[in-house]
């Protein structure tokens, strides 16, 4: 069992009380995590994609979908059906390893990093944050194209609340800057 994972089944009725919720079913845990690479200038070099495809893939440990244009936009030189960027969602043990490895390995690596934004939570219980740099220990520093370089990352939560998901994000040690509002 994932380390996480077993943090989350530990401190589950911890949460449970902090928040005041009388149901154990309503207490909030990690969906999926999605990953997204978004690679504008595949238009140009056909390699640009392939190479996100590899990095992504080795980063989560699973396949990668190519997502491509639906519709075509003169203005930026694009066309139906063209990719556009790279994802993949991870669930269950997958997800709780990928977020062990971004809380305790890659965020820590980050250059002058002071914690993620508490600004990412979009109202629905789900935080978004992004990399500008892939600093993830799967990857070589050395064969990193300068296209792909920032990566979005996008945490769901059973939640419905923000300040739930807050909670539940600051039980695994996320490590926030700032403090938190909550808006609902």
């Amino acid at each position: 069992m994932a380390r996480l994972k077993q943090i989350y089944k530990d401190k589950s009725s911890e949460l449970k009380q902090k928040l005041g919720l009388n149901n154990s079913m309503e207490i909030p845990a990690l969906k999926k995590i999605v990953l997204n690479i978004g690679v504008g200038n595949a238009s140009t070099d056909k390699k640009i994609v392939q190479t996100a495809v590899d990095h992504l893939s080795r980063i989560a440990g699973q396949k990668v979908v190519v997502t491509k244009a639906r519709k075509s936009i003169a203005g930026f030189k694009i066309r139906d059906g063209w990719p556009m960027g790279v994802k993949v969602t991870l669930r269950g043990e997958k997800m709780y390893e990928f977020f062990d490895r971004i809380v305790n390995i890659v965020l820590p690596r980050v250059r002058d990093f002071r914690g993620v934004d508490v600004k990412g939570f979009d109202s629905r219980g789900n935080f978004n944050f992004s990399f500008k740099e892939l600093v993830f220990p799967e990857i070589d520093l050395d064969e990193l194209d300068p296209n792909v370089s920032g990566m979005n990352v996008t945490i769901n939560t059973s939640a419905r609340t923000d300040a739930h998901a807050h909670e539940l994000l600051k039980m695994f040690n996320f490590p926030f800057r700032g403090t938190f509002k909550s808006h609902n």
